[in-house]
C-alpha cells in the first residue's frame, strides 16, 4: 500500500517547483495529495498540480461540495507526512500560532502526521525576529526543516531564502516515510 503525501503549497514564487516535485514523488509511488493557498494559485494552477498528482487539488476551504466529510479533515487523517513547500513567513506564523483559515493551516491543525517544512522567502524575511519565533515553536511541536537554499532570490538579494532543491526535499520525504 502506497504512503499519502499532503504537499501544502502556499504562495512564493518557488510554488511552480512543486509541479516537479509532484511528479518526482508520483513517480517514487507516492500517492501525493495537494492544498494550495489563495496565494500559490497566483504562481501556478491547480490544474497542473492535478495532472501531475492525479488528484483534484485542495485550493479552498469551502469547495468541498462531492460530500459530506469535511476533505480537509479526510485529507489531514490520510497523511503519513505532511510536507510544504514552498513555505512561507505566512505559513509559518500561522502554523505557530494555531490559525486555521484556510485549508492547508486546517489540515496542519487536525493532522498527526510528520510535518517536514522547506521554507522559501526573502532572506530577510527568514532571519526576522517573528520567524525564527515561529520557527523554533514549530521545531519543539517537532518539525522537520529542510532549507532553506543560500544563493540569488528572486527579489534581487543574496542569502538564505532559495527553496531547497527538489531532488533533496524527495530524498528527506522518502527518508521519513521509510523510518515510519
Amino acid at each position: 500500500m502506497s504512503k499519502t503525501i499532503v504537499l501544502g503549497v502556499s504562495g512564493s514564487i518557488a510554488a511552480y517547483k512543486a509541479a516537479d516535485l509532484t511528479s518526482q514523488l508520483t513517480k517514487h509511488g507516492y500517492d501525493v495529495r495537494v492544498v494550495m493557498t489563495k496565494d500559490a494559485c497566483e504562481f501556478i494552477t491547480p490544474l497542473t498540480l492535478q495532472v501531475l498528482s492525479r488528484h483534484p487539488v485542495t485550493a479552498d476551504l469551502y469547495d468541498e461540495k462531492s460530500d459530506w466529510h469535511p476533505g480537509h479533515i479526510e485529507l489531514a487523517d490520510a497523511a503519513d507526512l505532511f510536507l510544504v513547500a514552498p513555505a512561507t513567513a505566512n505559513v509559518l506564523a500561522k502554523f505557530a500560532n494555531g490559525i486555521a483559515d484556510d485549508a492547508l493551516s486546517a489540515i496542519h491543525l487536525a493532522t498527526r502526521a510528520p510535518l517536514l517544512v522547506a521554507p522559501a522567502m526573502n532572506g530577510k524575511m527568514w532571519d526576522h525576529p517573528a520567524t525564527l519565533r515561529n520557527r523554533e515553536v514549530l521545531t519543539v511541536r517537532g518539525a522537520q526543516w529542510i532549507g532553506p537554499e543560500e544563493g540569488m532570490l528572486a527579489c534581487g538579494y543574496e542569502g538564505a531564502g532559495r527553496l531547497w532543491p527538489v531532488e533533496g526535499i524527495v530524498d528527506a520525504c522518502v527518508k521519513i516515510l521509510e523510518a515510519q
